[in-house]
């Protein structure tokens, strides 16, 4: 455990009480072990608790995560640069680095059959791809019933724990083959707007995704586990996923670190979900948004296009039917921005987003604090788990100034 001095404006008592409640969470079994870490003013506090696996060796403040969602913001920095190099632009239309989604065909209704459609009013541009506006997602129904949902599933983009996996043209032309659910810039739908994104920023840069950001993120900040896939000489440093068993509520594996997902390099660097990474490495990309785009003598990105990533860019219409994943949260470029004070720890302009397999990021520029928990126990729901209500709400508990 490292501990934050007094001039960080935290309580070490309550610090203390956030260690005990989340080492209840492990000696339950709710998690195997977790990493939290909690940063604010520049000084850090981490707790390391339990194992890496449930029989396994003990957790390290070094151990690497699959980080899931938590990429999305990581690909959002990416396509940032290249407009602020007047390389993209949020508002042109994208036909010519995706022909594949130029001409679109629209559902005329949600519950259409997916030949009854009608022209595009206008085309895909890269904020609607920022903003999860394009008019391709996950389509917020449950079971799925919609011919649209069925369409998805048979091009290989069911919602669930297992990711695409096609080449990154054969991703677009699977994609292409799909008509649009709404039109462009008319409904928030979650996931494929980073996919996409990943895919346009490698065509644009003229170079892989992962070498682009190796080069223009990763290596600035000093984010050194940080990748795609996780090579043999870090293998024993990475933590073993479970998933939840429903019939006998106990955990079971889900991805194994030296035979399993990212033991390779993949066929696909998703935008969406692809990373791994740790505690310090993600917290060094957060506190270079949350120092409006510099860490140290690195600039990553200008404070203004900070601002723009991090503020609500969506309208309650435009999320109607995604309430059970974003809440009362609004949405920026690639994360969520809370907007209304309707909990403790729900601050107006806090920003992050949470990763599917058991990992959750947040920074609260008001109170200059970054919050990061990553275990590696997958989320059963997009109800966040009490690991994570329970962190968040320690968290600013602590603030004690």
């Amino acid at each position: 455990m490292s501990i934050a001095s007094e001039s960080s404006g935290l309580s070490q008592a309550r610090l203390g009480r956030m260690r005990e409640v989340l080492a209840r969470h492990v000696e339950d079994g709710d998690v195997p072990g977790l990493v939290a870490l909690v940063s604010r003013r520049g000084e850090i506090h981490a707790d390391v608790l339990g194992r890496m696996a449930v029989d396994g060796p003990p957790m390290q403040r070094d151990t690497i995560f699959r980080i899931a969602s938590m990429t999305k913001p990581v690909t959002t920095v990416a396509a940032m640069i290249l407009v602020e190099e007047c390389r993209l632009r949020l508002d042109d239309p994208l036909d010519r680095w995706l022909p594949e989604l130029a001409d679109r065909r629209v559902l005329r209704t949600i519950e259409s059959d997916i030949h009854d459609t009608v022209p595009a009013k206008r085309a895909i541009t890269l904020r609607d791809l920022l903003t999860f506006r394009l008019g391709l997602g996950m389509i917020p129904v449950f079971p799925a019933r919609y011919p649209i949902q069925m369409a998805i599933a048979d091009a290989g983009f069911a919602p669930g724990p297992v990711f695409p996996s096609f080449p990154p043209d054969e991703l677009l032309r699977r994609y292409g083959t799909l008509p649009l659910a709404y039109q462009p810039g008319e409904r928030w739908l979650y996931n494929t707007g980073s996919q996409i994104l990943g895919v346009l920023i490698a065509r644009v840069a003229g170079t892989s995704f992962a070498g682009f950001l190796e080069e223009r993120i990763f290596g600035p900040l000093g984010m050194n586990d940080t990748a795609f896939h996780v090579p043999q000489h870090k293998l024993s440093r990475f933590a073993t996923c479970y998933g939840g068993d429903p019939t006998t509520g106990t955990l079971k594996v889900f991805d194994e670190p030296a035979t399993g997902r990212y033991a390779a390099p993949p066929v696909f660097e998703n935008g969406g979900a692809g990373l791994v990474s740790t505690a310090d490495d993600f917290n060094a990309f957060a506190q270079m948004l949350l120092n409006g785009g510099r860490l140290g003598t690195e600039r990553i990105l200008s404070r203004p296009s900070v601002e723009l990533m991090t503020s609500n860019q969506i309208t309650p219409e435009q999320k109607l039917g995604s309430e059970f994943l974003l809440g009362s949260c609004g949405w920026g470029f690639g994360l969520s921005v809370f907007t209304a004070r309707d909990d403790l720890c729900h601050v107006p302009g806090r920003y992050g987003w949470d990763g599917g397999y058991g990992t959750s990021w947040y920074s609260d520029p008001r109170e200059t604090m970054t919050g990061i928990l990553l275990t590696q126990r997958m989320m059963d729901s997009p109800e966040p788990p009490r690991v994570f209500s329970d962190f968040w709400t320690l968290a600013y508990q602590a603030i004690d100034d």
